[in-house]
């Protein structure tokens, strides 16, 4: 009860200071509001801990306080953020490109950023209205700036935003970058943050890049004479009110498809998402109307990104004419398969290419990859990694595709991040090849699940919002790695265990070898004899813990086993859930 007063008059004296002149009226009504009230659990929640700047850069629930989204959290970021960049390059003219997605308060955050940006004499290209996350990267890239900002929370609920930090590659910072730019942050007190713009440094950019990015989306084709014939696939999509509403039908179009139809509903753009329950395609509520018109319309497949049009989402017919919603783990390794198998048979694989995949992803892409030698590589999840990847293979060896579980691929090398354009045009070509040699997604699935190995893989995510939640994820963490340490799962022995923030990996005789990774991270990994993969990991952007399981069936033969592995694993995942205690 002592520590809980402690923390309250902690948090109090924090909002206090959000009461002088230098807050706007709002704000300050806002957190008076807060001190007012009696039950403090909202007060402590938004000022009991600063909103981290991390290594990927902002993300929280929008509103007064330190550990909110606002303009002065986000004012601070970008000040620290800009006297990283005049450090890094001394004497240089720099430049940056701001975007923004459709969230509330989005627009208004770009043009902060920029504002402040500017007022250090930094140039800003700032896109005229939102525009996908990969655009962003792009235009880093094909401008030749130092640096960039998007304002996004990509796929999380209405009352997110975020702020990602961009290196001049085009990809979000890494070591030593990410280390430098929070200790800047860090530095930063309101007084310190420029606000007076020099709107002479601010560049309106829109029309033009957006055509630009489209040319270079056609960069991940690979066989453009299936697509001609097979133009009139029958393609319903949504933006979820997001910033895919205008590049993604564009694209397909420049591709060469012709049939194309849009959820009207999420054509419009609205930060609140009236029309889902959650703006991620990783929930398959959010494709509901999606499949609705495509039943009506009888298409093919039903396809959508989210808000800022990094992810993508897959939904093709099954043997039966009913919709399968594919998940992450499904739509990767049938990119990796696609890109591998095709390009081979078109002559295109010179022997130097590599793919990359995330340590949660489904080993069935690395089974792909070794089967018809083609380099693989395991990373941390987030595409700032496989983004290191390319940076750190360029000129020697040629990237070909990576993705990740979380409904993100990247199947070209113009954009170092997620890019749903590219990634859902070229699912458009996978499913038209398909249907040229008589199949649906839904078989070629089935088909490369024959050849190379079934598994199923399903991520648990375990909530837990606020201090003692945050708490709790920790504590969790910890056990796994001591007293609650498993030695089983589902029934299978557990033959080697991984812990990336120690690199080590342990075999079941207690042999320890080094991990050969680029950094440290929060990450367990457990391996079972039978096949059985579970990965466990605390989100770096929201109040959970992620376990990501994966267990296979070596009885799969074919199409006719499908239903029934399905519900094995079910029985054998209820079991990992079971022994993990998250029932």
């Amino acid at each position: 009860m002592e520590n809980n007063a402690q923390l309250i008059a902690q948090c109090e004296a924090r909002a206090k200071e959000w009461l002088s002149p230098a807050f706007d009226e709002e704000t300050r009504k806002e957190v008076q509001a807060m001190l007012d009230n009696p039950d403090k659990t909202d007060l402590i929640d938004a000022f009991y801990r600063d909103l981290e700047f991390g290594t990927g850069g902002l993300r929280g629930i929008m509103g007064a306080g330190t550990n909110r989204m606002n303009k002065y959290i986000v004012g601070m970021a970008t000040q620290g953020f800009a006297n990283y960049i005049l450090k890094a390059f001394p004497g240089k003219k720099c430049s940056v490109v701001v975007g923004h997605d459709c969230r509330n308060n989005g627009r208004m955050f770009a043009e902060s950023v920029a504002d402040i940006f500017s007022a250090n004499g930094i140039k800003v290209y700032l896109f005229e209205s939102l525009r996908p996350t990969p655009e962003i990267s792009f235009a880093i890239r094909h401008l030749g700036c130092q640096a960039g900002v998007n304002v996004t929370a990509s796929h999380n609920p209405r009352e997110y935003n975020g702020y990602k930090a961009y290196w001049d590659d085009g990809s979000q910072v890494l070591t030593p970058h990410d280390v430098g730019i929070i200790a800047e942050v860090e530095k930063v007190k309101i007084s310190d943050v420029k606000w007076q713009a020099d709107k002479e440094l601010i560049i309106p950019i829109g029309g033009e890049m957006d055509w630009d990015y489209i040319q270079a989306v056609k960069e991940a084709m690979v066989d453009q004479d299936v697509i001609l014939r097979q133009k009139d696939l029958n393609i319903v999509y949504s933006p979820m009110h997001g910033t895919g509403r205008v590049i993604i039908p564009m694209a397909l179009r420049s591709w060469g498809f012709q049939n194309i139809h849009v959820v009207p509903e999420q054509m419009i753009i609205d930060g609140n998402f009236p029309t889902v329950v959650s703006p991620n395609p990783e929930n398959a509520e959010a494709m509901t109307l999606g499949m609705k018109l495509g039943t009506k319309l009888n298409a093919d497949l039903v396809i959508a990104s989210d808000p800022d049009a990094d992810r993508l989402a897959i939904v093709c017919r099954n043997s039966k004419g009913e919709w399968e919603i594919l998940n992450g783990n499904q739509t990767c390794m049938m990119f990796s398969w696609y890109i591998i198998a095709n390009k081979k048979k078109l002559g295109q694989l010179k022997g130097n290419e590599f793919l990359v995949k995330t340590i949660v992803t489904t080993e069935v892409i690395a089974e792909i990859a070794k089967k018809n030698e083609v380099e693989y590589k395991d990373c941390y999840t987030g595409f700032k990694w496989i983004a290191n990847e390319i940076r750190v293979n360029e000129g020697k060896k040629k990237y070909i595709g990576g993705g990740e579980e979380s409904f993100g691929f990247l199947p070209y090398d113009a954009v170092r991040d997620k890019d749903s354009p590219a990634a859902i045009c070229l699912i458009c070509e996978i499913a038209a090849w398909a249907r040229d040699n008589g199949m649906t997604l839904y078989d070629l699935l089935l088909n490369i699940y024959k050849e190379y190995g079934f598994s199923k893989e399903v991520t648990i995510n375990v909530v837990r919002p606020g201090k003692s939640g945050a708490d709790e994820i920790k504590q969790m963490m910890v056990d796994f790695r001591g007293a609650k340490a498993p030695k089983t799962l589902a029934g299978s022995k557990i033959i080697c265990t991984k812990d990336y923030q120690a690199l080590t990996a342990t075999d079941a005789n207690g042999n320890v070898t080094k991990l050969d990774m680029p950094a440290t991270s929060n990450v367990l990994q457990w391996f079972c004899e039978d096949g059985t993969k579970v990965s466990v990991r605390p989100s770096g952007t929201e109040p959970k813990i992620k376990f990501y399981t994966e267990v296979k069936d070596p009885s799969y033969k074919g199409p006719a086993d499908y239903a029934r592995c399905l519900k094995d694993a079910d029985v054998k995942i209820a079991a990992l859930k079971k022994d993990l205690n998250l029932e």
